[in-house]
């Protein structure tokens, strides 16, 4: 009996010093394992060779524009320029009814003539004292009043003709004989295309490296030539609501594609600078109010905050925040956390 007792009691031990072996295998393998430091490409900033050149839209503009308009409100009585035609300056485009313009002019003309006489009277009169000198006054004043009223009407008549302001190509029309027509009234669009005008905006940062005289180059859709033109005029405030000025530049060279309000792809040159730190574009971490990259320093990333220049298809230029021989990471930027551990996998130099 003493047996049985003793070898239950064994048994016992063995079983619950199996079974604390074995929770204590257990809670050794679940101990969380060390993460493993995450690789990532870096690159090192350097020194490089930027051709600083900016590209933004533009359009071409006539180097004149107007919209004709009357100055006087009439009936049509004849059009006298062809659509898409080419006019000259002065030539006649349209012309209203001013007969009764002509009537008014006609009677003054019969009054004129009476009062000089009348004038010439006086004047012979008044050499022999036969009237006074103010009797004779008044009749010359008669004269000039009615002079003045001629003035006037042949005015009014000029104003029924509508002439070309300067020379150019004129739009389309849809003004006939007969139609009736005001000073608010569009009777068709006067350009000069010759020569043609570009209208660009730069960023303000730019604004002061725009200066009359210079070249810029731009292309237009449809076409691989390549145009030039020279800066005349920039704006003398930049813009608020965008922060960018206006630039206005002469196209030097003709040509049959370029046509007014087409769009344009402006390139802008600003010089060559050898000292420029240029960065892989998936380096930069864009921010709600700046822009970051991530620094390794003694093998740990750290967070920068950069500020940005040009860019090119694959590059961009850092103006501040980065000096020579600093490595950014180029890659697994979005996994690694500022502040931790990373292993080099390769570094690339420019």
């Amino acid at each position: 009996m003493q047996k049985l007792i003793l070898t239950a009691a064994a048994a016992g031990l063995f079983f619950s010093f199996g079974c604390s072996s074995s929770a204590d295998k257990q809670s050794v393998n679940t101990k969380p394992a060390t993460p493993p430091v995450p690789k990532a490409d870096g690159y090192v900033v350097a020194p490089q060779l930027l051709s600083q050149q900016i590209e933004v839209p533009g359009s071409l503009a006539a180097f004149k524009e107007t919209e004709l308009q009357p100055e006087a409100s009439g009936r049509v009585t004849g059009v006298y320029f062809k659509e898409g035609s080419y006019v000259s300056q002065g030539a006649t485009l349209i012309k209203l009814y001013d007969g009764d313009l002509q009537a008014q002019l006609n009677k003054l003309q019969v009054q004129l003539k009476t009062a000089q006489q009348t004038v010439e009277r006086y004047a012979a009169l008044l050499k022999i004292n036969g009237v006074s000198q103010q009797e004779h006054d008044l009749n010359v004043l008669a004269v000039n009043n009615i002079i003045a009223d001629m003035n006037i009407i042949r005015t009014s008549i000029a104003k029924t003709t509508l002439r070309a302001p300067f020379s150019g190509k004129i739009g389309i029309t849809t003004i006939t004989t007969g139609a009736y027509v005001s000073p608010q009234t569009i009777i068709a669009t006067l350009r000069n295309t010759n020569p043609l005008k570009l209208d660009f905006t730069v960023p303000e940062t730019y604004g002061t490296k725009m200066r009359t005289g210079d070249l810029v180059n731009f292309t237009v859709g449809g076409s691989d030539k390549t145009y030039a033109a020279t800066i005349s005029a920039t704006e003398n405030i930049i813009a608020a609501d965008n922060r960018n000025l206006r630039v206005m530049a002469t196209v030097k060279n003709q040509d049959a594609q370029l046509l007014a309000g087409a769009f344009a792809n402006v390139k802008v040159s600003l010089g060559e600078n050898n000292q420029a730190l240029m960065i892989p574009s998936q380096a930069i971490i864009p921010k709600a109010r700046n822009k970051e990259v991530l620094l390794v320093l003694n093998g740990v990333a750290t967070r920068q905050v950069v500020t940005t220049g040009l860019r090119d298809s694959a590059n961009v230029e850092i103006t501040t925040g980065l000096k020579a021989g600093d490595t950014v990471l180029i890659s697994g930027i979005l996994a690694i956390k500022p502040g931790s551990k990373v292993t080099m996998n390769k570094i690339t130099k420019p």
